[in-house]
């Protein structure tokens, strides 16, 4: 995972003490346990969205920690075990259909980012969170737009997040095969949505989803690319 090399490492500390900044800020604030959380899976079609909350120590340091969909699937798994290990505390949560559907994507990123939240331990004093805001959570919070990009905790969390997900959905490929869940990952890719035609839905598709929506109707949702596909390398 790892290059060798002084140059490389130095290169990647200086990366990384940049990526501190929301952080470094926070603990000259007087905070101590600053926790990062982001989400991964508003835009596929099936498939749970899951929230990670993690609180890293000041003094982290992980060559190649960077936002999840700049990473390879091999990196990212290596990744969230070594984040898992070096961490102050860790969380995860996930909202699943058929409740994803009743309370809306918003509201189960919300919902997930809150769980994550909540089941951290030692509680966290400071949210850095990407691009949404909790309400009726009493912790001090920023959010942070592009935050995996820009605070190495959020991306860690997008990290942990990514990885527990794509596990799931490769779970579900097993449970329900024929989709291609362990290769798209949920999104609404053409392979997706030519099984989609071919066999229905499943009970994790999100039928609140218009493709998902227009199948169970009875109707013909052609492929638009680009539409809902995503990298899930």
């Amino acid at each position: 995972m790892i290059k060798k090399g002084p140059d490389y490492l130095n290169e990647e500390r200086d990366r990384i003490e940049k990526l501190k900044a929301y952080e470094y800020e926070a603990y000259a604030q007087g905070y101590e346990l600053i926790a990062g959380i982001d989400e991964v899976g508003r835009g596929p079609l099936a498939g749970p969205v899951v929230a990670a909350a993690v609180i890293l120590p000041p003094d982290f340091f992980l060559p190649e920690v960077n936002d999840s969909k700049k990473l390879t699937y091999k990196i990212r798994h290596e990744l969230a075990d070594a984040i898992k290990e070096s961490s102050i505390a860790w969380s995860l949560a996930a909202i699943f259909p058929p409740y994803l559907d009743q309370i809306n994507i918003l509201n189960a990123t919300r919902e997930a980012m809150r769980s994550a939240v909540e089941h951290l331990t030692p509680a966290p004093d400071f949210l850095l969170i990407d691009a949404v805001k909790l309400h009726d959570i009493n912790i001090k919070q920023i959010s942070i737009v592009k935050g995996d990009s820009n605070s190495v905790s959020i991306a860690c969390a997008s990290i942990l997040a990514k990885v527990e997900r794509d596990r799931s959905m490769e779970a579900f490929d097993l449970l329900y095969p024929g989709y291609g869940f362990a290769r798209h990952k949920g999104y609404g890719t053409r392979e997706h949505l030519e099984a989609l035609m071919r066999q229905g839905i499943c009970p994790i598709h999100r039928e609140s989803y218009a493709p998902v929506r227009a199948i169970r109707e009875g109707g013909n949702y052609g492929y638009q690319p680009g539409l809902f596909d995503q990298d899930h390398a």
